[in-house]
């Protein structure tokens, strides 16, 4: 899944039922949204960005695969 860049506005994640490690995948999507939605105002970051765009869609493939596998049990 790719995140839609940019996101309208930043909406918290709803603590869904699940392990702690999606709540901690959720939290650290969440920090990383943060981190951007801050470097908006700066200039010359956009490589920055990119790169955390990244990491925020390797998150997300981790926490999809938890919750696969949540899912199953």
């Amino acid at each position: 899944m790719q995140l839609a860049w940019p996101p309208s506005q930043i909406i918290p994640m709803s603590y869904e039922s699940g392990s702690l490690e999606c709540r901690r995948l959720i939290e650290t999507k969440e920090n990383l949204l943060q981190i951007m939605q801050a470097l908006d105002c700066l200039t010359e970051v956009e490589h920055i960005k990119d790169k955390l765009k990244d990491i925020y869609n390797e998150i997300e493939e981790m926490h999809e695969k938890r919750r696969r596998i949540e899912n199953e049990d």
